[in-house]
């Protein structure tokens, strides 16, 4: 018999002897309820109680500290390793797990915790891994307050009462993840305005901790330059000017910031952007870039390895990026490389059962969707997708045309694929399949006729941008809405192109690369949907079309994908005052 079946038999058996107050011969004893249980399934499962028992030899022992209804349950994790841990009960119970030594219920407390994390308990929480000394969850609370702090900035009620060092030290972090400075300068007003008299000396020590060279000038001018607060202290005086030039300085030298000066020293993202393969003048490349989104720079991370590969896909899931299907001027792929962005490796997987070039993917659910394509011979209207778990892939219902070189995104728990070619026309169909159905559906056509296009989930609406109507390229662009069946026309692009990658990052939407009619191109370009507009991101260091993107969210490597951070020495920040003798210098940072 396996040993942790029998273990697990053997508890179910002496937990029915608890319950019947059988073989007992130990009482524990908490605000006058007594709990009966066996002093060796105790001793066995708690160093507490191990002790407790070596020490002193009787049958009945009182604990102190503890509420009954927590030592009930603490008890019955001991004989059954599963009780109902609630947010009401977690932290009571993860005390009593850390008092009684109970470790398998300590890391069941954190593991809860830690799913649970949110803008509003992730500082609490952060504060309780500490005091338990809970490495790993007091890591995954400090890194959520610093990915969400604009959320838990503005929302979490436990954000005012962070200490002067927690607060200084949070926002000097490179990897606090703010798309603008003035989030930082707006969380230290708040902070200050919470206990105005006992805070106001602090503003010329927090203040050189905002990034102000990254700000935009008006702002700089109007909001921090001349907040009263910055303005009554002398000690600010000279901390303006240095942002001053700072902010000039990375005008100036948008393209290449000066990494050295805290000032101007761009953030780390919270995601990359990977741009892979693709067609580079009349070649297929291997050629991988990542976006780094806050310095505004591209950096290779070009695999010398990995064989080219054009006209294919790529998704990001549960850690690892998928290509797949694609042509390398020779062959068409049906196989599917892993890559795993930890170890820069990649591994073959299974193979899909149709060759596709031109093909559509899109991930749902934890599976893999690969539409369409051309397969050497035929454009294709089967369908597939793949389990990671087993390693396999599926054949699922036809699409109701054939179509290559369409696009394919998820929204409200359906795939939906766009446009594309039949062998004859480019297409202005589009349809979604329901995996609860295994049924293909088709929506409200196109505005425009478009194969080469790209397709992306934005904001609640499926967004059809660029691509080739059979006459030019596009810079059109296209949203849908599934609640009115409508689609709607968006600003156009700066440049038209096809066959270009499109993901979105930073809650904006980024196209990149792709053939403008004429050549392959490096340009690439961003749009918003709050300012509603389009603007020019800094040129990839290859020209190429048929390429495709992935974002990889919180990397664990994440210096091997950006734009490479030097260690700060002391001359690169601005001379501050001693810290204030009346606050505590201990530091709650990792």
């Amino acid at each position: 018999m396996d040993s942790t079946k029998f273990r697990t038999e053997a508890y179910i058996i002496f937990n029915e002897l608890r319950q019947s107050n059988m073989l007992c011969d130990v009482v524990i004893e908490v605000q006058q309820s007594k709990f009966i249980a066996h002093k060796a399934i105790l001793y066995a499962n708690s160093s507490y109680f191990c002790t407790l028992f070596d020490s002193q030899d009787q049958q009945s022992y009182e604990i102190t500290g503890l509420s009954p209804d927590i030592m009930e349950l603490v008890i019955q994790y001991i004989y059954t390793s599963d009780i109902p841990i609630r947010e009401k009960n977690v932290e009571n119970l993860l005390r009593a797990a850390d008092k009684l030594c109970v470790k398998g219920l300590t890391t069941a407390c954190c593991k809860f915790l830690q799913v649970h994390l949110s803008a509003q308990n992730c500082i609490a929480t952060w504060r309780t891994a500490d005091m338990h000394f809970a490495i790993d969850l007091r890591h995954h609370a400090y890194r959520y307050i610093l990915h969400h702090f604009a959320e838990v900035s503005y929302t979490s009620r436990d954000f005012p009462e962070l200490s002067f060092v927690e607060l200084r030290d949070i926002i000097e972090e490179d990897e606090l993840n703010v798309r603008k400075e003035d989030v930082v300068f707006e969380s230290i007003m708040r902070w200050i305005e919470h206990v105005p008299i006992e805070r106001e000396h602090y503003i010329s020590l927090l203040l050189p901790k905002v990034r102000m060279g990254l700000m935009n000038a008006d702002y700089f001018m109007d909001s921090v330059k001349s907040n009263p607060l910055v303005k009554e202290s002398d000690k600010c005086h000279h901390i303006i000017v240095e942002g001053m030039k700072a902010l000039f300085d990375y005008g100036m030298n948008r393209s290449h910031p000066n990494l050295s000066n805290l000032l101007s020293r761009p953030r780390l993202p919270f995601a990359i952007l990977l741009a892979m393969g693709g067609w580079s003048g009349s070649i297929p490349t291997n050629a991988i870039e990542s976006y780094d989104s806050r310095a505004g720079c591209w950096v290779n991370v070009t695999q010398e390895t990995e064989s080219p590969r054009a006209y294919h896909g790529a998704v990001y899931l549960n850690g690892f990026v998928y290509c797949l299907g694609g042509y390398n001027s020779m062959e068409y792929f049906s196989s599917m490389r892993r890559f795993n962005p930890v170890t820069f490796t990649w591994k073959e997987v299974a193979p899909m059962y149709s060759r596709r070039c031109y093909v559509s993917v899109a991930v749902l659910d934890g599976y893999i969707y690969a539409m369409g394509g051309l397969d050497g011979h035929v454009r294709l209207s089967s369908a597939e997708r793949y389990k990671p778990e087993t390693n396999q892939w599926h054949m699922i219902s036809p699409m109701n045309e054939q179509r290559s070189d369409a696009s394919a995104t998820i929204l409200n728990g359906k795939v939906y694929i766009c446009g594309g070619f039949n062998g004859q026309d480019c297409l202005f169909t589009a349809e979604f399949y329901d995996p609860q159905t295994n049924h293909w559906t088709q929506i409200t056509p196109m505005i425009n006729r478009r194969s080469g296009l790209g397709t992306i989930a934005y904001e609640d609406e499926v967004y059809v941008v660029g691509g080739f109507d059979g006459t030019s390229r596009l810079r059109s662009a296209d949203a849908y809405d599934p609640l009115t069946h409508n689609w709607r026309s968006v600003p156009e692009m700066i440049t038209a192109r096809s066959n270009f990658g499109l993901e979105v990052l930073d809650n904006q939407l980024f196209v990149i690369g792709g053939f403008n009619g004429t050549a392959t191109t490096d340009y690439a370009e961003c749009y918003d949907k709050k300012t509603d507009e389009w603007s020019v991101v800094h040129c990839m260091a290859f020209c190429r079309s048929a390429l495709t993107c992935c974002v990889i969210p919180n990397p664990a490597n994440l210096a091997r994908f950006v734009l490479p951070r030097p260690r700060l020495g002391h001359s690169a920040a601005i001379a501050v005052p001693p810290l204030p003798s009346n606050d505590s210098p201990s530091s709650s940072r990792l």
